[in-house]
């Protein structure tokens, strides 16, 4: 997977009075100035300041010294100020740090400040992930391992059937069924989960080929599916932004096989880019109301309760019926086929 460098695309940053949102709230205990320490996500700093941190684009305004206003470093200071009366959040710099080496190249001591945790997102931006049904039948297969071994991993190799011709191809990734992704409401089948087992690498082609498991993340067993290692274009940049007002999905599942859903984690949305979904979008959660009996009325049919909002997410990497969030803000319990819409 190529290098992530993140480069957080700010656009409009020096906004007119006109145009500043007048529903921005900022917290009531928000620090006047706070220094950008390592560790630090764009959200996590809008957070101290802002109620609702998605929006800072609307209010961040960087100091003309700062040659590059869409980068923030560690040490640097972001302070409230008011303009014409209006309120700004603003990026102060010094004189850069650079390092300077025998070959008088320039290095930047610190890298800039991600938006969001990339740690929590980075295994499923580069993965193929969601598949098609014919994609993982038409797949080659591993058929056996070469010698005896109770567990096939790193370092051992497999022969591989299902390679139809030869080719110059030699990087792939080894990947098992999972989870069918089905839309709650249509009930249409939007995608089918491929499970990342490892990465391989064809050492020599026939019938059957042979497979060197380069790194594996568990076990390779026979069946396992062989698809191509490609550069699948995933994004970088993460600008916030609002959906169409009329968008409205459903949680389908959560990530890495757990049940509860919480802050930072990875959870699948049945909307994707045929609906308009884009890399940055936020959407709130809110979970559905529960029905209940009327005690007073003895309505047989029950009371259903209003949805409350229960968190905030962000899209991360979109496919063409469905989409990776992340979990940016839990303030209850979160489900499977709870409702995500524009804050």
């Amino acid at each position: 997977m190529q290098k992530l460098y993140v480069f957080i695309l700010m656009t409009g940053l020096v906004l007119s009075n006109a145009i500043i949102a007048k529903n921005i709230e900022f917290k009531p205990n928000h620090p006047e100035r706070y220094t950008v320490i390592k560790g630090d996500t764009l959200w996590g700093i809008s957070a101290k300041f802002l109620k609702d941190p998605w929006v800072w684009p609307s209010v961040w305004h960087a100091n003309p010294q700062v040659k590059n206003p869409h980068l923030i470093y560690p040490g640097d200071t972001i302070s409230l100020v008011y303009i014409d009366g209006k309120p700004q959040l603003r990026i102060d710099r010094g004189r850069p740090v650079v390092k300077l080496t025998p070959k008088g190249r320039i290095v930047p001591l610190n890298r800039a400040v991600p938006t969001i945790p990339l740690n929590a997102i980075k295994p499923f931006l580069s993965k193929p992930f969601i598949v098609s049904k014919d994609e993982l039948k038409r797949a080659p297969y591993v058929v056996r391992p070469v010698g005896e071994h109770l567990i096939t991993g790193a370092g051992d190799r497999v022969y591989v059937r299902g390679h139809t011709k030869q080719t110059r191809q030699h990087s792939y990734v080894i990947v098992r069924e999972g989870q069918v992704y089905i839309d709650p409401i249509t009930k249409e089948i939007l995608g089918y989960e491929a499970k990342f087992i490892g990465d391989s690498k064809l050492i020599s082609y026939g019938d059957p080929a042979t497979h060197f498991l380069i790194s594996t993340t568990r076990e390779v067993l026979i069946g396992d599916r062989v698809m191509p290692a490609t550069d699948v274009g995933y994004h970088d940049n993460f600008t916030p932004k609002s959906p169409d007002p009329k968008m409205k999905g459903h949680i389908i599942a959560v990530m890495d096989g757990l049940t509860q859903i919480g802050q930072h984690q990875v959870i699948v949305i049945n909307k994707g880019k045929r609906n308009g979904i884009q890399v940055g979008h936020v959407m709130a959660v809110f979970q559905q109301g529960k029905v209940v009996n009327d005690t007073i009325v003895k309505d047989k049919k029950g009371v259903q309760l209003p949805s409350e909002r229960a968190g905030v997410i962000m899209v991360f990497r979109t496919f063409d019926k469905m989409s990776y969030a992340l979990v940016m803000q839990a303030k209850r319990n979160m489900n499977v086929l709870d409702v995500v819409r524009k804050p």
